[in-house]
């Protein structure tokens, strides 16, 4: 692919440098010309220098030929009105990097759309994700990152009471808007059918809207969760968006910003968390607090030594886990034997997101789900897609797979056999990895 990155700081330095790796002809433009110097002699890429948001510049860079555009600057509307102005001169699509979360919410306008871009990348947003994935389970965070939080997965084990036991799934009637997407039985998973029974000790797989959900749960006879305990350090954007993305029926969190103006401000925006204007690594408050009894601590402030510092401090004090956020890659590398349990970098994360995008198929695997390779997988309907104008009844769809969610546009619902696929639909679906090579040639 052709492709031309805007920025040649550490994301896209690090993005030209694994997709040149993989063949790609890559071209860097940056204002800088030290920084492009830089680049031109550790890596095989073409460099320019210009603004990126000057059409001048773009088209010097060949962008009427581009695969891709990647907008990579630390400006977030520098890297929105760039990509905009590519895709306007030719480039078939662009990716985004923003920071704030107006740009990265479709609410009350849907940036992306608006300015003609195909993909939004926030470092932040990213990072609380992979954070909640860590603390909860990767399948199930996955599925609700792609649903933006609307539609949910749960694991739940059968009991022994329960109203299920003994009977098929085509008896039990599952309200619209909820499915079962797996049965895991004796350590092994299956994607299950109408005739499926469901048996006491069975794990299955909840998919569905939370009030649906909810109607659903008490069949089940799931006794209540014991909520894990979680600590945040810092009002950074990282925060935020963790805290937003902790769901409260699994999670207590409590967010500790050094700083009354910005706490009081966070404690109006975040509702179900406690925010306290305290520092925690200060020993005293830290007693106080009892935050030695934390089932995790997340220093996820802007600075990396406060953030070191005061997982070290916790998890010396008996945090059951401490994870921190580093912007410097430096330190990404240099404290991976400080006894912390997970270090995050925005920067590096977002730098994969990208890639994974730049090589997007029509197939591509999400999560797994168990050992035994049953997995998660996003598919995307295309313009001359087999399944493009079909119903999800007519889709005749191979044993051992289930269409578990559909995003059309700013919509994300649980699809029903009479819904109907349309070009530009992306949609979720569980089955087994021997089932994907049947996916991609239905979808494609």
């Amino acid at each position: 692919m052709n492709i031309l990155i805007a920025g040649a700081g550490e994301v896209g330095r690090h993005s030209a440098q694994v997709l040149s790796s993989s063949g790609h002809q890559i071209t860097l433009i940056d204002r800088n010309a030290e920084k492009l110097d830089s680049v031109g002699e550790a890596l095989d890429v073409r460099t320019l220098a210009g603004s990126v948001t000057q059409a001048d510049t773009l088209i010097a860079g060949g962008i009427d030929k581009a695969d891709l555009f990647i907008a990579a600057t630390d400006a977030d509307e520098t890297n929105m009105l760039s990509a905009s102005i590519a895709k306007g001169l030719g480039a078939q699509r662009a990716i985004a990097r923003v920071h704030h979360r107006v740009f990265h919410e479709r609410v009350p306008l849907d940036y992306a759309a608006h300015f003609n871009v195909d993909w939004l990348v926030c470092p932040e947003h990213l990072t609380s994700l992979a954070i909640a994935g860590v603390l909860r389970d990767p399948a199930l965070q996955a599925i609700e990152h792609f649903a933006r939080g609307r539609i949910v997965m749960e694991r739940i084990e059968v009991g022994d009471t329960a109203d299920v036991v003994g009977r098929s799934l085509k008896e039990l009637a599952l309200p619209n808007g909820v499915r079962i997407g797996t049965v895991s039985r004796q350590g092994r998973s299956i994607v299950p059918n109408a005739h499926t029974v469901l048996n006491v000790g069975d794990q299955v797989t909840l998919v569905g809207t939370t009030k649906q959900l909810d109607k659903l749960l008490p069949m089940l006879r799931r006794d209540q969760q014991q909520k894990q305990k979680i600590v945040i350090f810092g009002g950074s954007p990282t925060s935020v968006w963790l805290a937003r993305g902790l769901d409260k029926r699994f999670f207590k969190t409590r967010l500790y910003v050094n700083d009354r103006a910005r706490a009081e401000e966070l404690s109006e925006k975040l509702e179900g968390t406690t925010v306290l204007d305290a520092d925690p690594t200060d020993p005293a408050i830290f007693e106080e607090e009892n935050i030695g009894d934390a089932d995790a601590f997340v220093g996820a402030t802007s600075d990396d030594e406060d953030n070191i510092l005061g997982a070290l401090q916790a998890s010396h004090l008996g945090v059951k886990r401490v994870m921190v956020v580093v912007s410097r890659f430096a330190h990404h590398t240099l404290i991976e034997g400080l006894g912390i349990d997970h270090v995050f970098s925005p920067r590096i994360i977002a730098s994969r997101a990208i890639e994974q995008l730049a090589v997007r198929q029509t197939i591509h695997e999400i999560a797994r789900l168990d050992e035994h390779g049953t997995g998660v997988y996003e598919l995307d309907v295309g313009p001359e897609s087999r399944v493009t104008g079909k119903t999800v009844k007519d889709l005749q769809l191979p044993p051992g797979v289930l269409l578990i969610a559909v995003e059309r546009g700013d919509e994300v619902r649980v699809p029903g056999p009479d819904d109907t696929l349309q070009a530009d639909d992306t949609v979720i679906a569980i089955a087994h990895q021997d089932l994907s090579k049947k996916l991609r040639t239905l979808f494609d």
